[in-house]
């Protein structure tokens, strides 16, 4: 049979349409769950600026935060210039991949290091976010890593 130019148009939309929709099937089986980044969105976005004003004061402290992988997990250095037996806060660790992978963990120094052991954390990208008080005054410090 000759193909003509009229059967080849018929057969390249029915192609077409046919890629498109086992792309639409594919999207609507698919059982990757995609959730909003958080779920007060609104509510976070009215303080922003608090945000900025607390990582704006940990950039005026004496040395720098500094995340290191060890055998045991995580180890966050806090700066020297911080007096470790005031702070009060916790460490966010959030999984953009995964919200059922994130976790709080409460801030306890010792040595002005804190270790967040290795069962909780588990290989992919983590968005670590330290939000503390040292006499009243807030800061906060944000780094993205990969476990």
């Amino acid at each position: 049979m000759k193909l003509n130019w009229g059967t080849s148009i018929v057969l390249a939309m029915c192609c077409f349409i046919g890629f498109i929709m086992f792309f639409v099937v594919q999207m609507l089986s698919s059982s990757n769950e995609q959730d909003l980044v958080t779920e007060n969105y609104y509510h976070k976005e009215l303080l922003v600026q608090d945000e900025i004003d607390k990582v704006n004061n940990s950039a005026h402290l004496i040395g720098d935060f500094k995340l290191e992988k060890t055998k045991d997990g995580l180890l966050i250095y806090f700066p020297s210039s911080i007096e470790a037996d005031k702070v009060e806060g916790e460490v966010l660790m959030y999984r953009p991949s995964d919200k059922q992978k994130d976790f709080r963990f409460p801030i306890q120094l010792k040595n002005h290091q804190l270790l967040i052991p290795i069962q909780f954390l588990e290989q992919g990208r983590w968005n670590v976010m330290i939000d503390f008080k040292v006499d009243e005054q807030s800061f906060a410090y944000k780094k993205e890593m990969t476990w």
